[in-house]
């Protein structure tokens, strides 16, 4: 059986476009497993999943093979390697496949599990039920255990009024006019409502993004709607929060005017904010295997879903972004190559201590 080697594994994972079909992916993936006695299965919702041992305690390591578009052909120079999904999230794939593949339980279980939609919907992440004790999610997150996250919904304000002719303004109820009532509302929130700030993440955002409305220079708009990004900390839920900033503009805006929240269509839950304590037994392990103190991740990941079943870690090869700028989704997305070895490494000696 050949010896598996994550640096080949990267290379080639990162030459396969996945931006808008995970499919060749997927399929390079399987084969990888199965050259190196693995029997994947893929379920109905695209996941690749593949189980060395058997029993308690059960680890999950679990990343992503979809890329945000567009591709970006792979490069090599000398270390670092270029090209969508250097480090989100093939370069943390490759690390989570070699510690899979390097293990071989004593007592427990572990499970490798990929699911095809991160960076979109987490279809396939909302059906993972595999009763886990500790989750190892791959991010690129510069080898650090990162143990809590922030959370994201999206939603929009839509404020209706009753359209009039603009030479006769009282006749009708500006919908746009009362944006400003709204925006006031949104800053406000946090302050009345908020979940306050927490000791890693800080406070929550919310943060407009976008508004439409009116449809005639010379017309008293009858419609206008606020786009809104919540950035959310534990222990906010999307139930809470929802229900309360409903209530809470429509305390502040005129009467006559009405006011829907109504969130972003997904088929999926919001990503909500999670907090994995720096003691639990999978953070130990990472960290006493070379991984970086425990500190946050900058940004909203499927570690949501697992969290709230069992201890969860971010861990992986790779920035969000450097002193330059932006790194993951950007043109110049990159990963040091030992940094990706490394992270193997880190991984595998965790799994061992863990099963």
């Amino acid at each position: 059986m050949p010896e598996f080697d994550p640096l080949v594994f990267h290379a080639e994972a990162v030459r396969t476009p996945s931006h808008e079909d995970v499919a060749r992916m997927r399929a390079l993936l399987a084969e990888t497993l199965r050259e190196h006695g693995q029997d994947p299965i893929v379920d109905g919702a695209g996941n690749i999943r593949a189980t060395r041992g058997s029993g308690s305690p059960h680890v999950v390591l679990n990343t992503h093979i979809d890329t945000v578009p567009p591709h970006v052909p792979f490069e090599r120079d000398g270390d670092v390697v270029r090209g969508r999904g250097a480090c989100d999230a093939k370069g943390p794939l490759a690390a989570l496949v070699a510690a899979f593949l390097a293990v071989e339980p004593d007592s427990g279980s572990v499970t490798l599990a990929v699911t095809p939609d991160e960076e979109t919907e987490s279809t396939g992440a909302a059906v993972l039920d595999l009763d886990a004790d500790a989750y190892v999610v791959g991010e690129p997150t510069d080898l650090a255990a990162c143990t809590s996250a922030r959370g994201r919904f999206q939603f929009d304000v839509e404020l209706s009024g009753v359209g009039a002719h603009a030479a006769d303004p009282e006749s009708g109820v500006n919908a746009v006019a009362a944006v400003e009532q709204a925006l006031a509302a949104l800053r406000s929130f946090d302050a009345e409502h908020g979940p306050g700030d927490h000791p890693e993440l800080g406070p929550a955002t919310l943060t407009p993004t976008r508004v439409a409305g009116g449809d005639a220079a010379n017309r008293i708009p009858d419609e206008c709607s606020i786009t809104v990004d919540r950035r959310t900390v534990p222990p906010e839920t999307q139930a809470g929060f929802f229900e309360a900033v409903s209530a809470h503009l429509r305390d502040a805006v005129p009467e006559d005017v009405g006011v829907d929240v109504v969130p972003v269509e997904r088929d999926t839950p919001f990503l909500e904010a999670f907090d994995t304590p720096d003691d639990a037994r999978v953070v130990d392990a990472l960290v006493g295997a070379g991984a970086k103190s425990p500190r946050p991740f900058g940004a909203a990941t499927e570690a949501s879903y697992f969290a709230a079943d069992a201890p969860t870690v971010v861990f992986g090869p790779g920035v969000l972004a450097d002193d330059d700028g932006p790194v993951a989704h950007a043109q110049r997305e990159y990963v040091r190559r030992s940094d990706v070895e490394r992270a193997a490494e880190i991984v595998t000696d965790a799994l061992r201590s863990l099963v």
